[in-house]
């Protein structure tokens, strides 16, 4: 077996590697790739999860005002391991790569059992583009099941705006017509930066009949 990031063979490192990333082997990573990762310590914003500060950050101080309640959790900070590796599986392309986190996230989200999983969709024209929705690949190597109910028009990504520029464009998603609101409802998305993309659809869908929505991401 050899290591999905660098293709270094895995041999007896695995052992090591998972008692300190605490993670199955199928994850298949090496110690050196596993470790470059950076968790989320215990210093974080209450209700973001942003690293190194204790208190509410000023980017849910701006929810708050705008009167949402950040409900948001996260493992990873965006460190440079992390850009890479969303480099090769998001934009590249290299989807087996969707499989590095799959336990971890398994394990993360048990405590969400009395939520209904929903995943930030792509536009059809970006999921034409790229092939598949990154999130949603994260998803399904968890075996874990989620709601088809979330649309997304055609926009500009949201990447390359900057936090008022995503806080005044038209909101692109959408729920799909016919289907049934949860009451409970685990929002997850691959990064979380601002949180405007999964602030503004938990609105939508508590504006929808949903009474409490929680959100999460891989990293932020």
């Amino acid at each position: 077996m050899t290591c999905l990031l660098c293709g270094q063979h895995l041999g007896s490192n695995l052992t090591f590697r998972n008692l300190l990333f605490l993670k199955k082997e199928a994850d298949s990573l090496c110690f050196t790739c596993s470790s470059s990762f950076e968790k989320i310590g215990e210093e974080h914003c209450p209700t973001c999860y942003k690293a190194g500060v204790s208190t509410s950050c000023q980017d849910c101080q701006l929810w708050c005002k705008e009167g949402i309640d950040v409900s948001h959790e996260a493992i990873f900070t965006y460190n440079q391991a992390m850009k890479d590796y969303f480099s090769r599986y998001k934009f590249d392309g290299d989807y087996i790569l969707r499989k590095i986190f799959a336990s971890i996230l398994k394990d993360r989200l048990r405590k969400y059992k009395e939520f209904q999983i929903l995943l930030i969709p792509l536009s059809s024209e970006r999921f034409s583009k790229r092939g598949f929705n990154q999130v949603e690949g994260l998803i399904e190597a968890t075996g874990l099941s989620y709601l088809d109910l979330l649309g997304k028009s055609e926009v500009k990504a949201s990447s390359s705006k900057n936090r008022s520029e995503r806080l005044t464009t038209e909101l692109p998603f959408f729920i799909k017509n016919g289907v049934t609101i949860p009451k409970k409802i685990l929002l997850i998305d691959d990064i979380y930066t601002t949180g405007a993309t999964v602030n503004r659809v938990k609105s939508m869908l508590e504006n929808a009949g949903a009474e409490e929505v929680r959100t999460f991401s891989l990293v932020r």
